[in-house]
């Protein structure tokens, strides 16, 4: 046997005294390089979809004949599906095999992208939308435990950096890419894009990826369980996305949906910690205290990553000018240096580095960030961002690895696959509660601050007498009457009072991610750690 296909096996856990379990074996050669690409390109489709389509909604719009409101189901359905199909990921993929489920969780993917782009109405392309993030959101656990199950335990901190690379690049490579596409072909390709790549994918993990020697049947299907996470997983992703549009509880459906979830998802938990046989077993926070306060950082990383990602592309096009395409190329450097620094960090921790110490810079990292961009104004240009955003690159670095890690410190056979399911979803609800929270709060910091604008603005406050005579001057030079240039000077007056109550409020939006960060970072001293520990992935979906 060549070099390239040698494989380096270790015993599973027994867990009948008369009997032994098969070995498992770890990839080495060209065969481990193929695969952690193959994976790490899968959960890259994944995250770039999320994102890719924002930048097309106005094209989409005008394309379909369809209103911005309409469109913005094509976001909200992919999401609920993400939302929806993470956590099950683990009883997904003992029930058809893990890489079955993985190959046809790929194949689905990229039927529904294709289906995607050759929609000719708006609510085709929802529904394909929804497909296609069925497909989407089981690539994402189930990449990450192919991963775990491909390095050896002593370099699973190789492979959570290598894995987290995907994980910063995806979301900030979608608006680019899309920016790009939408510029220069048409709205059409941010889907079939995903084609070629989505095919040589399942070519890769069908020839590469073999099915775990140890294997956990599912003795019986939980539907109840399943039920009920879809509803009420469904309905919270569903009143994040929609409610700050239809102002939250004055819509009386966001109310009921409201209702739902909470019941839904009560019931539950109740279910799953009470049935022999649960959907996701949600014991297994209780087995590792790393990992429920590995969901809670990872819940605030999400908060922070997607509402800071939310505000900036808007701060900057809306008030600054920048396009698209110069948003992405502001961001990119960014991403890039997360990637860069995500493998070494991933070495780091595996040869013994503290975990508390890192997340501790991280978070402290971020917060600057955040802090940083709430202090830029309305003269910001692209140069003002750039070192600004590589401390938010250096920040997530130092937070991914070491909160992934953490996710499955201590774990062991099948509670791997269950914690990376629980990890991802916990991460994508953050995502979507620092999305809506975040404008809802911004929505509100408007109208404060636009109040507090206005009370300056009267007859008896000599700078805005000066600043309204001095518009009135410079427009009368134009050829306007007196009543038009008055006119004029209160529509410029009001745009400026605008412009700042915006961009106050986005200030303000970045000081709050900055101050929960803060709140967050007692949570490390109740991290513990034991070196000598090393997770057993021989069993892990």
């Amino acid at each position: 046997m060549s070099s390239d296909t040698t494989t380096a096996a270790i015993k599973a856990p027994i867990t009948d005294p008369g009997h032994q379990l098969p070995a498992h074996a770890y990839e080495t050669g060209i065969r481990k390089v193929i695969i952690t690409v193959t994976v790490i390109v899968a959960a890259m489709l994944e995250l770039i979809d999320t994102t890719i389509v924002n930048v097309a909604i106005n094209h989409i719009s005008g394309n379909l004949g369809a209103s911005i409101e309409d469109v913005s189901w094509v976001v909200t359905s992919y999401a609920i599906a993400n939302v929806i199909v993470i956590p099950l990921s683990g009883f997904l993929g003992n029930l058809l095999g893990r890489r079955t489920y993985f190959i046809g969780s790929i194949l689905l993917f990229t039927a529904a992208s294709l289906l995607c782009g050759m929609a000719t109405n708006i609510w085709m392309l929802v529904l394909f939308r929804f497909i296609q993030g069925i497909g989407g959101g089981a690539l994402l656990p189930t990449s990450q435990a192919i991963l775990y199950e491909t390095f050896k335990p002593e370099e699973r901190g190789a492979a959570t950096g290598i894995f987290s690379m995907g994980l910063v690049l995806g979301p900030t490579i979608g608006p680019l890419l899309g920016g790009w596409l939408v510029d220069y072909f048409a709205w059409e390709w941010c889907f079939f894009v995903n084609i070629p790549v989505g095919l040589m994918a399942a070519w890769a993990a069908l020839t590469f990826v073999k099915e775990p020697k140890v294997k956990h049947s599912v003795e019986k299907i939980d539907w109840a369980g399943i039920g009920l996470l879809s509803t009420g997983i469904g309905s919270l992703q569903f009143i994040l996305e929609r409610g700050e549009s239809k102002d939250w509880f004055e819509t009386p459906y966001i109310t009921w949906f409201t209702v739902i979830a909470v019941v839904s998802l009560a019931l539950f938990i109740w279910h799953e910690l009470h049935t022999d046989h649960p959907a996701v077993d949600l014991g297994v926070l209780g087995r590792s205290k790393n990992l429920a306060i590995a969901a809670v950082l990872t819940f605030i990383v999400g908060y922070g990553l997607y509402g800071s990602l939310f505000v900036f592309p808007v701060f900057v096009q809306r008030l600054l000018g920048f396009t698209a395409l110069l948003t992405g190329l502001v961001l990119f450097p960014s991403a890039m240096l997360t990637g860069v620094i995500s493998l070494p960090l991933g070495i780091a921790l595996q040869r013994g580095a503290s975990p508390k110490l890192l997340m501790s810079f991280g978070m402290s990292a971020f917060m600057f960030f955040c802090w940083q961009l709430g202090q830029q104004t309305l003269q910001s240009g692209s140069a003002n961002f750039f070192w600004v955003l590589l401390i938010r690159g250096l920040a997530l670095g130092f937070i991914f690895i070491p909160v992934t890690m953490l996710a499955v410190t201590g774990l062991h056979g099948r509670d791997i696959g269950q914690a990376t399911g629980l990890n991802n979803m916990v991460r994508q609800l953050g995502g979507s509660f620092g999305i809506a929270i975040t404008n809802t709060f911004v929505a509100k910091r408007v109208a404060v601050h636009r109040t507090e604008l206005l009370s300056h603005l009267s007859p008896y406050d000599p700078a805005a007498v000066m600043r309204l005579d001095g518009m009135k001057q410079l427009l009368a030079t134009r050829t306007l009457s007196p009543v038009e240039a008055q006119q004029s000077a209160w529509k410029a007056l009001e745009h400026t009072v605008t412009a700042q109550s915006y961009h106050l409020a986005y200030m303000d939006a970045f000081k709050l991610i900055a101050l929960l960060f803060l709140l967050c970072l007692p949570l490390l001293l109740f991290i513990r750690v034991d070196k000598s520990g090393k997770a057993d992935m021989s069993g892990a979906h």
